[in-house]
């Protein structure tokens, strides 16, 4: 393609990186331009400008793009961008995150993981080597393990797409395979990629049932990022997501739990927070009862089998019923 310059405009000859610069300074001056704006105000190809727009989008930049009533796509920045100071960490916050690093390691093998490693790469390569040296010490000083760990590291793609939606609030065509349930597709404008017992799970707004759902990952066999962008509602809070349930599951009713634990295992329930609602009774012999209010009977029963023998249901009396049948079902079985 041959480019015509204006009467009296020198053509512009310099090197990616500062065309780079410019297009940052444009597309941030703006709420966004177009390829052909791009071309007439850097005086290049238009296949230059999509190289460089997408080595903007590999350095990092939250660039995106939207199609106009016209027909023509507007790239941008996601709004409020060059408004982000730069991030510096002190030596005990580095400390914190070198700690944390561990308890992600059920991350291998996804996107999340390779981006960790490229943040540790940089931080490293900014300090001087005895305070990497130390870092790493006392990374090594924190020794995580994990128990019934999901691999993802065969939805490395599928992750990068749910994450790409996430940040440029696109909607997202699943295709998804429940445990005991046919396979179906969901229309959903994706929220939040949410982290429980080391699994991951995606929560938004699912248009086929019009109500907020969640999504596990590892159920998901395909992800197909639409066009159309979407945005988060503003009472949106990620509790919505799960309810009144005691862990994920929202089902059945509320119901106010009574739960006795003997002295054997009561020390463990006082030194955690099971609810944010619990209150512990302590009894003199050294046991409790523990009371809060949830819903999801499964999650529930699934906790308190972990404590047998040394739990009771005390109520309500249908919990009581199903926690005894589980029980002997466990002990009659062949």
């Amino acid at each position: 393609m041959i480019i015509k310059n204006k009467p009296g405009r020198t053509p512009k000859k310099y090197s990616q990186a500062a065309r780079l610069h410019d297009l940052i300074r444009i597309l941030e001056a703006r709420y966004g331009a177009t390829v052909d704006e791009l071309v007439e105000e850097c005086q290049v190809t238009r296949r230059t400008i999509y190289r460089d727009l997408q080595a903007l989008l590999d350095a990092g930049y939250p660039l995106v793009s939207e199609r106009q009533d016209d027909g023509c796509v507007l790239y941008g920045f996601i709004s409020g961008f060059s408004k982000i100071p730069p991030i510096i960490f002190s030596l005990e916050e580095l400390m914190t995150l070198y700690l944390c690093r561990g308890q992600l390691a059920f991350l291998q093998g996804t996107p999340f993981q390779d981006d960790l490693e490229s943040i540790f790469s940089r931080i490293r390569s900014n300090l001087p080597p005895r305070s990497v040296a130390h870092l790493e010490r006392i990374a090594e000083a924190s020794a995580p393990r994990f128990l019934g760990v999901k691999d993802y590291s065969q939805q490395h793609q599928l992750l990068e797409d749910l994450r790409q939606a996430l940040l440029k609030q696109q909607q997202c065509l699943i295709h998804y395979q429940p445990a005991k349930r046919r396979r179906a597709s969901y229309l959903i404008n994706p929220y939040t990629l949410l982290f429980f017992k080391n699994g991951l799970y995606i929560g938004g707004y699912a248009h086929n049932r019009k109500a907020l759902r969640l999504f596990a990952v590892e159920r998901i066999e395909k992800v197909e990022v639409q066009t159309e962008r979407f945005e988060v509602p503003e009472n949106y809070r990620v509790e919505m997501l799960t309810g009144t349930a005691f862990g994920l599951i929202n089902e059945g009713e509320l119901q106010q739990l009574e739960l006795f634990f003997d002295q054997e295992v009561a020390h463990l329930i006082r030194e955690r927070i099971w609810h944010p609602d619990q209150q512990i009774e302590n009894h003199q012999d050294g046991s409790l009862m523990i009371r809060f209010s949830a819903s999801g009977d499964k999650e529930i029963l699934s906790w308190l089998y972990s404590f047998i023998p040394h739990v009771r249901v005390v109520s309500p009396e249908p919990l009581r019923k199903k926690f005894l049948s589980g029980l002997r079902s466990a002990v009659d079985f062949q």
